[in-house]
């Protein structure tokens, strides 16, 4: 299971950190990943890393966001500067399945950027 945390309201150019405690090694996962869904849109990606530790981003994120994971605490963290509006959303911690690919979300949390 993946229990994400650190959500909130914060002003635009603000900054949150949001982390992701999963119960099993994330060396269990091909990969980690944040992902985000506002209201009236598709669920899309924000950040992943690979159990190599290789990172990509979205294009909406890129030099704002930064994504990391600390393997002996199983978390993994979403650091997030320059907030805007936009990024207003429910934001997802998911993992990502050796065996299939399949990504597979935690439960979200609720970042709100007030202008």
């Amino acid at each position: 299971q993946l229990q994400a945390s650190g959500g909130g309201l914060v002003q635009a150019g603000g900054s949150l950190r949001l982390s992701c405690a999963a119960s099993v090694s994330i060396f269990n996962f091909n990969a980690m990943g944040w992902f985000r869904q506002a209201p009236g849109n598709q669920r899309g990606l924000v950040a992943t890393i690979t159990r190599g530790g290789i990172i990509n981003y979205s294009e909406s994120v890129k030099g704002r966001f930064t994504i990391s994971k600390d393997n002996a605490k199983r978390t993994v963290y979403l650091q997030m500067n320059s907030l805007k509006p936009e990024d207003t959303a429910v934001y997802y911690c998911a993992s990502r399945s050796i065996s299939s690919g399949n990504w597979r979300w935690g439960q979200g949390t609720l970042v709100t950027v007030s202008s």
